[in-house]
């Protein structure tokens, strides 16, 4: 035997030994069952079932709480909130954009060695700071509690995203994110509809404002906190660490992951979050999602700064009723357009295509100021955001592997795109107010300007295909070794089957 082959075996051997202890130290080296086989699928579905019954529902709930959170002084603002802190018009867009001051920077979500724990608190410290915003008395008062709400709400949507990558496949993780992101979607609906009670029944009551009543009830700071420990004891953590997934299961979710990309997911000892940063600034990839993200999020940013019932002429109880069915139906369409994406594996038409229906609610809203006309702009408008849900899936597929590169890579998109919401905070001006025409127009080109961008990621993933498919040897470029290996460790097959797989490894477009 060659001293190389000696070498490499050896190599091997030391891979497994490390890859038992650091991945699956309580199963056996049995081999998995076959890949497409029905015990394996059998097996995958109770798994699949285990993890939606647990970590969807929570983190739905946590996003319901966090956009409440967020756009509570919007809708707060229908019942004095301005003049009773004496804000001026520069001054309450101040406030609405102070936010993304800090919440764009700390978008990237970080090492989370327990994301129960790490998303668990800052649940809790987003829930505090709402809390205090109920009170405030003054201008400084608010603005350092947007300033403070940002920081822990920063990590929470790239956070869950790039969990829900930790254990969801790629043609699985677009309709559990669209699940999720229904959490802001029926936030804009049900949160209207008990802002409207609230404002409608609790002015003065004890001698305090609705809108005070609003923010510290509604916004819920000691239920969010409550829902902040719950956290801590319901979200799983990582495949190799979370309490409730032992034994065989978690090996099975260690590996069917693995087979998704052909290398285990994993990060190694030099994949450090500070290293993933490098890579994903150094993509050009990452650097145009971001860019396209931001033109989306400023065409799209209507829903952080406007409520635009109340250009309808209807009182404001009225107007916020009215405002819940186009979120109804947006969720609905949020997980039929994801679920079907799921389904094709295609992405551009399930990302883009939506934008289009937002640009002819705009033509329409900038064609009429009928009542009719204007609502059912609203629903093309609404429909929108299930393009949005889809952007940071799309990141994930096409970022797979190391982890900490994808993790960077969704919180510098997510966070390069909330600038779209800052510059939104300007572009949705109270005196522009009730028409919204300049406003429109400015949101109508931004999401043209994203459209192109996504179709040149589109067209540049096409290449890339193309390429692995004219020669596969191309695709093990950028495989990891060590990564691929401990996927063979994971399946129980050899380094030579798992190479193998690695070859059929394509992009998502």
């Amino acid at each position: 035997m060659s001293q190389e082959k000696v070498n490499e075996e050896a190599d091997y051997s030391t891979v497994e030994k490390k890859a038992e202890v650091k991945t699956f130290p309580h199963d056996t080296q049995d081999t998995l069952p076959e890949i497409g086989t029905p015990e394996r699928i059998l097996a995958e579905r109770k798994l699949v079932r285990k993890l939606d019954s647990r970590l969807l529902p929570t983190i739905v709930l946590i996003y319901i709480m966090n956009y409440i959170d967020r756009n509570g002084i919007t809708t707060a603002r229908l019942k004095g909130l301005e003049e009773d802190l004496g804000l001026s018009d520069l001054q309450y867009n101040v406030v609405l954009s102070i936010l993304f001051v800090s919440y764009c920077p700390f978008q990237i979500p970080s090492n989370m060695p327990r994301p129960s724990w790490y998303i668990g608190g800052c649940v809790m410290g987003w829930g505090l700071t709402s809390l205090l915003t109920g009170i405030t008395k003054n201008y400084g008062g608010i603005l350092a509690c947007r300033i403070f709400i940002g920081l822990p709400e920063a990590a929470f949507y790239p956070g869950s995203i790039y969990l829900l990558s930790r254990w969801y496949t790629k043609k699985e993780l677009a309709f559990r994110s669209a699940i999720l992101y229904t959490g802001l979607l029926l936030s804009n609906a049900f949160g209207a509809l008990i802002a409207a009670g609230i404002l409608g029944n609790m002015e003065g009551k004890l001698g305090i404002r609705a809108w005070r009543w609003y923010l510290i009830l509604f916004l819920l700071g000691a239920i969010t906190i409550c829902v902040g420990i719950f956290t801590i004891w319901a979200l799983p953590d990582y495949p190799n660490n979370t309490r409730w997934i032992v034994g065989d299961e978690r090996r099975l979710a260690q590996a069917r992951l693995a087979d998704d990309a052909g290398e285990a997911d994993q990060d190694n000892d030099k994949d450090t979050p500070l290293e993933g940063l490098k890579m994903a600034i150094k993509d050009p990839l990452v650097l145009t999602f971001a860019v396209m993200n931001a033109a989306q999020l400023l065409g799209l940013s209507f829903i952080n700064f406007c409520d635009l019932t109340q250009t309808l002429g209807f009182s404001t109880t009225i107007s916020l009723l009215l405002a819940a069915p186009p979120w109804l139906i947006a969720s609905v369409v949020c997980c039929l357009n994801a679920w079907h994406a799921d389904k094709t594996g295609e992405r551009f038409g399930h990302v883009s295509g939506w934008w289009w229906g937002v640009i002819l609610g705009f033509i329409i809203s900038l064609s009429t100021m009928s009542v009719g006309g204007r609502y059912v702009s609203m629903f093309l408008m609404a429909c929108g955001y299930a393009g949005f849900s889809m952007t940071a899936v799309w990141v994930s597929n096409v970022i797979p592997r190391p982890p900490s590169k994808r993790a960077a890579a969704i919180g510098i998109v997510n966070g390069v795109g909330n600038l779209g919401n800052l510059m939104g905070s300007y572009t949705w001006k109270a005196e522009w107010g009730p028409k919204y025409h300049q406003s429109m127009i400015i949101s109508l080109c931004s999401l043209v300007l994203s459209s192109v961008m996504s179709l040149a990621i589109r067209q540049h993933l096409l290449r890339k295909n193309k390429k692995l498919d004219e020669d596969e040897r191309i695709s093990m470029q950028g495989a990891n070794e060590i990564r691929v290996k401990e996927a063979a460790i994971l399946e129980g097959i050899s380094f030579e089957r798992a190479m193998e797989r690695r070859k059929g490894f394509r992009y998502l477009y």
